[in-house]
Formats: C-alpha cells, sequence, structure tokens
C-alpha cells in the first residue's frame, strides 16, 4: 500500500465508499443523499488530499489541512474515510500515520479532531494508539442512525516542532 496525493480520476473510487459510509449515518454528519459532485466538492473543499491505494485501487482516502484560519492555523486537523472492504488491513491506522508525519514536517504544533463519534469504537482505538487523547466531549452532538444522539470526542495530539524521529515508531 502506498499513500499519495489524490487525482480526479481516483474519485470514481472513492465515492462509492464515501457514499456508503455517509448514508450509514454512523459516522459522520454530512447530509445524506449528496450525489457524486456535491460529495467531491464537499471532500476535496478541505485541503490536502491523499488516497492510500494498493496497485490502482483506492483503499481509503484522508484530507488535511489547518484546523483553523489565522490564530488556530498552528493545529492541523483530518477526516478519514476507508472502503469497508479493506477494513482491518491498516489502511485507517497508515493514514493517520500519513497525517501526523506530514503535519509535523509541515510545521504544525498539534493535531486535532473536532468529531469523533463517541460510539465509533474502532476509529476512537486507533487515533488513541497514535498518541491522541480525548480533551472532551461535545454531549448528544452527533445523531447516530443506531444509537440516537450521542456525543463527539475532541482528541488532540502535540507533535514536535519540525518533525521528529519519534514520528516514525508509530
Amino acid at each position: 500500500m502506498i499513500i499519495r496525493e489524490a487525482l480526479a480520476a481516483d474519485w470514481p473510487q472513492i465515492f462509492p465508499f464515501f457514499h456508503r459510509i455517509v448514508e450509514d449515518g454512523e459516522t459522520y454528519a454530512y447530509p445524506a443523499g449528496l450525489d457524486s459532485a456535491e460529495a467531491e466538492r464537499l471532500w476535496t473543499g478541505q485541503g490536502r488530499v491523499v488516497v492510500a491505494v494498493e496497485g490502482e485501487t483506492v483503499l481509503g482516502t484522508a484530507t488535511m489541512g489547518p484546523n483553523r484560519p489565522g490564530r488556530g492555523s498552528h493545529v492541523a486537523t483530518g477526516s478519514f474515510m476507508v472502503d469497508p472492504e479493506a477494513a482491518g488491513r491498516g489502511v485507517g491506522r497508515a493514514l493517520g500515520r500519513h497525517l501526523i508525519e506530514w503535519a509535523a514536517r509541515e510545521g504544525f504544533r498539534a493535531v486535532q479532531f473536532n468529531a469523533v463519534v463517541e460510539t465509533n469504537a474502532p476509529a476512537v482505538h486507533l487515533w488513541q494508539s497514535l498518541g491522541f487523547r480525548i480533551v472532551g466531549t461535545v454531549p448528544k452532538a452527533f445523531d447516530s442512525r443506531r444509537h440516537g444522539l450521542v456525543g463527539l470526542h475532541i482528541m488532540w495530539r502535540p507533535l514536535p516542532p519540525g518533525g521528529d524521529e519519534r514520528l516514525r515508531a508509530l
């Protein structure tokens, strides 16, 4: 598996799992029923976009950039989607590590996720294993299709200035 910059030609492989994940109603607060063009504008308009690929097959994708503009731009953020068919193969971990390494190289001081659904145990576990901690939970901020109103975790991880060899051990 390699991670590279996303190309426009990747979108036809991304959209089916993007659509499936959003429609599932468990992890993203995006509107249901987005068509491909709307979804592409939403996903690719967030900043740098990468894909995890094996051969010509897109297994997952991530967006990354500053969490906030101006005085908050020293903290990075990201969003991740892994094709459910590739679950359990380390795609999310590889994309997460990529974000952390990229953010450190780019001079960000930390990474913050603003909305990790508390019932998304695999994601919470993954981010904690990569050094993130829950710094707060907004109660009943997400309307889960299966669980009703559940909390959204804010997760945060500091970064060593200018990158660090310790990041490679993740």
